[in-house]
């Protein structure tokens, strides 16, 4: 092993031509990548795309905490191999029955006849782990919004079909149809509706042909529309829900403490001797299909909703938006179960990966074909399975809550309401200083002060009929905005009169957006 170290070639025997070579076309390469970061923040700014903005910067924040960890195992690499173990302790949990014994161990470790708790070879090869670790859950996760989102470009049909005057005609407010005439309804009433233990297995099935029908789509367009906003409103749903996504996107690709706890289990399930390859790599996609069945459920259980009170449709289909349709009364929880199958997914890939690039195909981490053959499949099974069919189905479900979200917004009248907010705060301000400024006038005179004495001021009378409020707006018409960024929730109230409701802007009611 000392003949090996000596014949190792160190930074005071190589060439300074080759060292500042190889340190320049680093910078070079870094420096590309981050022009071409800040190229894609630039271009989603000017298409205003918010939320894409703060799903790169989360890109990047990821990045470097990545970064970061592979600093401090090159900073405490010498540190950690210090840390001697009993060799009875350290022999098990091994990835390989026959483990090879080539690794250097340190002298302090050595003497007292333990092993380093991790060898500085073993620090070394995590670097590479890391590395391809951030490339593979970036990449799954813009590979997985952009099938959703091509997925997704058959509604922007369905969505300009609403506003043609046949669309408007089969779905007049004066007709009126049986429950059991409408399409949607002849889809989701059938015989396994009405019992739980048949309709899950339906609902499982039903997520992999055409997990979102037209009809589907329709009448939840409707439902939601109808909750929230005035009758015959042209809001585009389309768009709505492809705002939503894009900041379900920004939560996504983070990485969170319980993820990294589930990561380590992972990795510690890669013992020998637990068969991990014949079980580990189904569960995301277990979890994934459970996702679909679930969200498959909720569209049936809001069809068994709207049937059981009433039996006369009015128009088309009414389903009504509400929470208690979710698991737990949290529709945000599904977010967070494609996000965990997302991550795992994308580590196994990783993995398997940095396993082949480090110690070949056939290493003791993957000795038999299943194992290969089953990662792989699962791995790219479930990428398809949840960009293609899950996603769109959550993109569209989870819009059927009690509440909407801030994205019902547009990025541009957000901002206007903003620039408006500023404005009004700076206006009651300047008013509030002004009116404390200003003398008190006094509006009841009397005949004994209609002449002033010598040497005083004159004092105004004025009639009370004549004078201004501007403390308080008009009464037919109040606009009373507010957005708080932090807490991500925006109230909105405007008043017309008695014609409409106390609580609603632009004809939908705010009091309900999350």
């Amino acid at each position: 092993m000392a003949s090996t170290t000596s014949s190792e070639t160190t930074i005071e025997t190589t060439s300074t031509w080759a060292v500042a070579t190889v340190v320049f076309v680093l910078i070079l390469i870094s420096i590309f990548i981050e022009h071409l970061l800040h190229l894609l923040a630039k271009y989603f700014n000017k298409k205003r795309r918010k939320s894409l903005i703060q799903a790169l910067d989360k890109i990047k924040s990821e990045l470097m905490l990545l970064g970061f960890i592979s600093l401090l195992l090159t900073v405490g690499e010498k540190t950690i191999a210090n840390i001697c173990i009993p060799k009875s302790v350290g022999e098990t949990f091994l990835p390989c029955s026959e483990p090879s014994n080539g690794e250097e161990e340190e002298a302090k470790c050595e003497a007292q006849g333990k092993v380093s708790l991790l060898s500085r070879e073993g620090a070394r090869e995590l670097h590479y782990l890391i590395f391809v670790l951030a490339f593979f859950h970036s990449l799954s996760c813009v590979l997985t919004f952009s099938l959703g989102m091509a997925k997704m470009r058959r509604w922007e049909s369905w969505e300009a079909e609403t506003r043609t005057l046949e669309y408007q005609f089969s779905n007049d407010p004066r007709r009126f149809l049986l429950m059991h005439q409408t399409s949607f309804a002849r889809r989701h009433l059938r015989f396994w509706s009405e019992h739980r233990f048949l309709r899950w297995p339906a609902c499982f099935l039903r997520q992999f042909y055409a997990s979102v029908y037209k009809v589907d789509y329709l009448t939840l367009r409707h439902g939601f529309i109808t909750a929230h906003f005035a009758e015959g409103s042209n809001f585009d749903f389309q768009k709505y829900i492809k705002r939503a996504l894009e900041k379900d996107f920004a939560v996504v690709v983070g990485i969170s403490l319980w993820m990294w706890i589930f990561s380590m289990f992972f990795i510690f399930f890669h013992a020998h001797g637990l068969y991990n390859y014949f079980w580990l790599p189904f569960i995301p996609l277990l979890m994934l299909l459970l996702v679909g069945t679930q969200l498959q459920g909720i569209i049936t259980k809001m069809c068994l909703d709207s049937h059981d009170k009433s039996q006369v449709v009015r128009g088309t289909f009414l389903v009504r938006p509400s929470d208690h349709f979710f698991i737990f009364g949290w529709p945000k929880l599904l977010l967070h179960l494609i996000h965990f199958i997302l991550f795992q997914n994308s580590f196994q890939l990783a993995f398997f990966t940095w396993t082949w690039y480090k110690f070949g195909l056939r290493s003791c981490f993957h000795r038999k074909t299943e194992d290969i053959v089953i990662r792989l499949a699962m791995g790219v099974l479930v990428q398809i399975l949840c960009g293609y069919v899950t996603l769109p189905l959550y993109a569209l479900v989870t819009q059927m809550g009690s509440s909407m979200k801030k994205s019902v917004f547009p990025e541009n009248v957000v901002e206007g309401l903003n620039r408006w907010r500023a404005n009004a705060r700076k206006n009651v301000a300047l008013k509030s200083k002004y009116t404390s400024a200003r003398p008190s006038v006094d509006a009841s005179s009397s005949p004994d002060t209609a002449s002033p004495p010598p040497g005083t001021c004159p004092s105004f009378s004025l009639d009370a009929s004549y004078s201004k409020k501007f403390d308080r707006p008009s009464d037919s018409e109040c606009l009373a905005v507010e957005i708080k960024d932090e807490e991500k929730e925006i109230r909105v109230s405007r008043e017309t009169g008695e014609d409409q409701k106390r609580g609603s802007f632009g004809g939908f009611d705010v009091r309900k957006i999350s």
